[in-house]
């Protein structure tokens, strides 16, 4: 109890300086990273971890919100927040204050694993009771994904069998033509990946439809028809790659060259990303548009995504990155009311906006945010952290200095293989 108050009032500290004050005891953008994902976290993994989240948790539901079984929160607050921390989780300890932080999450965060799957615990999380399950169920295994050997392997046995167990169970619901196809296939080729028995035909109908649906500099069409929004972001450019590299890492006996399909949608990514950076104007703001804007800055998921991994396209410069994903943060978190009265994020864009949210959205589907955390998954001393800020694209071009023109991506026209 004493180390959980102490790491809160050093979460508290980094938070609230006064912004006069941060300039003579210089927070780190690091340090005000890291301060925010454990803001974000804390009261979902200590709760999960007591086995008390589904009791104490304050929830929120769209006005517009459907007749679906209103537990699916709790998995959709776990499973999205884990898939965003889980690379900061997977550093190793140090004595620092941020990796006390990370360490006293990541053993609460083992222990939420396991009572998610134990019938027996009051957080077992609904698994199999509707369609959404799918959805929330391949951010859990995208979680394990980003952080195979610090948050699956620690696993004991039989949670991971529950898993396993748990995971095949969804292979009853039938995805619809869109997104949703890469759900499956995530799921899938986690257990690939584990060793696990895995349904090949969900991996390699999602990677047909993938190349079908491309439409072209970095954008896919959430199905058969394009809509406008940011589902590139949320799942089709990060959920595609890991799909494609996880069944790399499994040695999958195919006749489909995953390697092949991964770096070519690792390009498509990065032209992404770079219409991305492009997006962020000198004040920190982004174009809002598109259903389930209330995930916020999971928008720039990709971004995040590239940095982690060290392939931002040779365009963007990890100074330039940080600095636009710092701005954006600050002005996005810095407004007081992005959280209710018991620490748990709310509905909203930027602060408490209920009127934006989808038919499906409640205040755990909002933990999608955390997506944008993934660099810290990078240690302290890399260059995304140390290089200097540098000016993003829209900075330089209302400033009047001189920018990259945008072109037109080698990728844009594809010549699909034959099946």
């Amino acid at each position: 109890m004493k180390k959980t108050l102490y790491l809160l009032l050093f979460a508290f500290i980094v938070l609230t300086i006064p912004a006069n004050a941060k300039k003579k005891t210089v927070i780190s953008d690091r340090q005000w990273w890291a301060g925010q994902a454990y803001k974000m976290a804390q009261p979902v993994l200590e709760n999960m971890a007591k086995g008390e989240l589904q009791k104490n948790m304050q929830m929120e539901f769209s006005p517009s919100f459907d007749n679906r079984n209103r537990k699916v929160a709790y998995m959709e607050c776990f499973g999205r927040l884990m898939a965003g921390i889980a690379p900061w989780l997977a550093l190793p300890d140090d004595n620092t204050e941020e990796g006390k932080m990370r360490k006293q999450l990541r053993e609460w965060a083992l222990q939420s694993y396991k009572n998610a799957v134990d019938p027996k615990n009051p957080d077992y999380l609904c698994w199999g009771i509707g369609g959404q399950n799918l959805v929330d169920a391949a951010y859990i295994a995208e979680s394990f994904l980003r952080a195979y050997d610090a948050l699956w392997m620690p696993l004991d046995k039989q949670t991971k069998e529950e898993y396993f167990k748990e995971f095949k169970k969804l292979r009853k619901i039938d995805p619809p033509y869109t997104n949703w196809l890469l759900f499956s296939s995530t799921i899938e080729s986690f257990m690939a990946k584990a060793g696990g028995d895995y349904d090949q035909y969900r991996v390699n109908s999602a990677i047909r439809k993938m190349e079908e649906w491309y439409t072209g500099d970095g954008w896919y069409s959430d199905g058969p028809d394009f809509t406008f929004n940011y589902y590139s972001s949320y799942v089709f450019h990060p959920m595609y790659l890991e799909t494609l590299q996880a069944m790399v890492d499994a040695k999958a006996n195919t006749r489909l060259d995953y390697q092949k399909y991964y770096n070519r949608e690792l390009s498509r990514c990065q032209k992404f990303s770079i219409i991305l950076e492009r997006f962020i104007s000198p004040e920190g703001t982004f174009p809002v548009f598109g259903r389930s804007i209330p995930y916020r800055n999971a928008a720039m998921q990709p971004l995040a995504l590239l940095a982690w991994y060290k392939q931002l396209p040779k365009e963007l410069t990890n100074g330039q990155v940080r600095a636009a994903l710092t701005k954006v943060m600050h002005r996005m978190w810095d407004k007081g009311d992005n959280y209710n009265e018991k620490g748990f994020l709310n509905i909203g864009f930027c602060g408490h906006q209920p009127q934006v949210a989808d038919w499906y959205t409640n205040n755990g589907s909002e933990y999608m945010a955390s997506l944008c955390f993934m660099p810290l998954g990078l240690p302290a001393n890399d260059a995304f952290w140390t290089d200097a800020a540098q000016p993003w694209t829209q900075v330089k071009a209302w400033n009047g200095q001189d920018f990259p023109k945008d072109h037109l991506w080698k990728d844009q026209i594809q010549t699909h293989d034959k099946w």
